[in-house]
């Protein structure tokens, strides 16, 4: 059996013709297992004694002593009687060493891995000449044939047929992305402690988790045109959620004082580095709190998130460096219009005005925008760029935020933040309005806007007024795009990257 069939590594690109043959060098190589009764898909379980980094984390406690580790073959070097290898499984990489006169006839089945192959094998721990922490293997079983080829990085120098670069096929294969590429696994991994640890927080600070329905009647919450589903059983129609609040500010109702979901929602709306159809939004409520409450919280959620995911309260990118451990900055937006673009609240009075003053800062206007929409154009496309620092800013137009409350010494704006960091929004936040009867006419002016030909308007929710007429407690609430957060602490200017399988075009 030995040396029959061997591994290929061509130093050539990519084409389906080389992988189809390597594919059946595989295929044959699995028929050879078969016929000398090693069938690895009949394996259904091996124990092991520890994952492989911990044999390197304990290795003063486990120098000599036998273990039993599994892991995926990521590198093989076969050098006549001796044969180094490397496995990988989702802690870490382990060495391990065979030698033909110990292993025998069972040697020669060395020829029949390729990478990728799963291997369980029973061995002593030991360090090698040059210091390398590796089990010295007495007995192997295979525990599954990878079919294609693995394009794991090259080991140094090594050539390979491919490696897994092209972005594209990185996102529509993420398993092979997170196999091969040790930065988009850190990047989704942090995710997900970033996660873990936004829950520890607000479990710390009494808010309870709960699961609201992501079929509805009528999507609300946000301004976004939903996608649409057809429920056979009743044979209505429902709307996939496009934000988590309607149905908290329920509960709120409901006498759960501190409230919160981590879930997906769905817009139906442009894909790009920044946005995808369907991503995780946090929402949280707080009875009896405020404006002001809710941006202490965010102060101190991004600082036990940055301080236990990343270690740091420092974070760079693009050359701009923030620390959380700082208060965040504070300014009205209106102040910061004029900031940027000399623009003043007197040229906003009128939507005539407000659609000159947009044409001065070279700001297409629709035909259905509103003043308030027309003002949060210009700190989109003029202010936010600029908006590198932790900051909130605050004081909205009323007509784009129908569920805020009234500034009250300025009712044409709102008690809403939006928290902004390197440039992008990362927050978004009011003192509720718990006015059943404001809000009706909110929710009439937003029904009008609809009628006019505005999709992205607020529905008329009658069943949610009917709740808030049984008394809703003064709150201020949050909302927080998780993969936006992810993607600008982890350094990517591509919301794809922290998303384990973004949505893509045909291709």
């Amino acid at each position: 059996m030995h040396g029959t069939i061997r591994a290929m590594h061509d130093p050539v690109h990519h084409t389906l013709e080389e992988e189809s043959q390597l594919v059946q060098i595989r295929l044959q190589k699995l028929r050879q297992l078969r016929e000398l009764g090693l069938d690895p898909f009949a394996i259904e379980r091996y124990e092991t004694t520890h994952p492989l980094q911990a044999i390197h984390d304990e290795y003063e406690q486990l120098e000599g002593k036998t273990v039993a580790v599994a892991g995926r073959i990521a590198a093989i070097r076969k050098m006549g009687k001796a044969t180094f290898a490397h496995l990988m499984d989702s802690t870490g990489k382990l060495q391990i060493y065979l030698k033909a006169d110990e292993q025998g006839e069972k040697y020669d089945l060395i020829d029949l891995w390729d990478l990728g192959d799963y291997l369980g094998v029973q061995g002593f721990v030991f360090k090698t000449r040059t210091g390398e922490i590796t089990v010295h293997v007495q007995s192997f079983t295979m525990l599954a044939k990878a079919i294609r080829p693995v394009p794991f990085p090259k080991e140094k120098g090594e050539q390979r047929w491919y490696e897994l670069h092209d972005v594209e096929q990185r996102y529509r294969q993420r398993y092979l992305d997170l196999l091969v590429n040790p930065e988009s696994r850190q990047r989704l991994l942090a995710r997900c402690r970033m996660i873990r640890e936004i829950r520890r927080f607000l479990d710390e600070r009494s808010f309870l988790e709960v699961e609201t329905p992501v079929l509805q009647p009528m999507a609300g919450g946000a301004a976004a045109r939903p996608f649409v589903t057809h429920h056979n059983a009743l044979d209505r129609e429902f709307q996939l959620r496009i934000a988590l609040e309607l149905h908290l500010k329920r509960l709120l109702i409901g006498g759960i004082d501190r409230v919160y979901e981590i879930g997906r929602v769905f817009r139906n709306e442009g894909i790009s580095t920044r946005h995808n159809p369907e991503f995780t939004m946090l929402e949280l409520y707080q009875a009896y709190a405020n404006l002001e409450d809710i941006m202490s919280l965010v102060e101190e959620l991004f600082r036990h998130v940055a301080e236990r995911v990343f270690g740091t309260t420092v974070f760079e990118m693009h050359g701009v460096q923030v620390d959380f451990a700082r208060p965040w900055q504070r300014i009205r937006l209106m102040d910061a219009i004029r900031e940027r673009t000399g623009l003043t609240e007197a040229d906003f009075e009128t939507l005539e005005d407000a659609v000159r003053a947009a044409e001065k800062v070279g700001i297409y206007v629709e035909r259905k925008d509103t003043i308030g929409g027309i003002i949060e154009k210009v700190l989109e496309k003029c202010v936010a760029e600029h908006l590198q620092q932790p900051t909130f800013v605050y004081g909205f137009p009323i007509d784009t935020s129908p569920l805020a409350k009234r500034e009250p010494d300025n009712p044409r704006f709102t008690r809403r933040f939006e928290g902004y960091l390197f440039g992008k929004e990362v927050a978004n936040a009011f003192s509720e309005l718990n006015d059943p009867l404001e809000q009706r006419a909110r929710f009439e002016q937003q029904y009008a806007l609809r009628q006019a030909g505005d999709e992205e308007a607020h529905p008329f929710d009658e069943d949610f007024l009917h709740a808030m007429e049984y008394g809703m407690p003064p709150a201020g609430g949050l909302g927080i795009g998780i993969d936006r957060v992810a993607m600008l602490l982890t350094g990517t200017d591509s919301i794809r990257e922290v998303i384990f399988f973004p949505q893509m075009r045909e291709g």
